[in-house]
């Protein structure tokens, strides 16, 4: 039973170092090019990427996907961004 939870945790875990080794990487609001933005890229806080991560520790794998693809769906030119935390 205990190996059916660690195995059960695996995409989730999978998830949320994917979306760290972007933020570290390519992510102009986290890596290597947040000195381009100072002010930030992303129009919602949390960030996109950050508001994923807390999806996936929170819902697990597959609520955490669709409220992170909920999420970045929304991120587009005609949204107003502002706060939008998990509840």
């Amino acid at each position: 039973m205990q190996f059916l939870r660690k195995v059960h945790k695996i995409p989730r875990k999978f998830a949320i170092i994917a979306i760290s080794v972007y933020q570290k990487t390519l992510s102009p609001d986290h890596g290597w090019l947040k000195h381009c933005f100072p002010q930030g890229y992303c129009r919602f806080y949390p960030t996109c990427s950050e508001y994923s991560k807390q999806a996936f520790e929170k819902y697990g794998f597959f609520k955490g996907f669709f409220l992170a693809n909920w999420r970045i769906l929304r991120c587009n030119p005609w949204s107003k961004g502002g706060i939008d935390e998990l509840k």
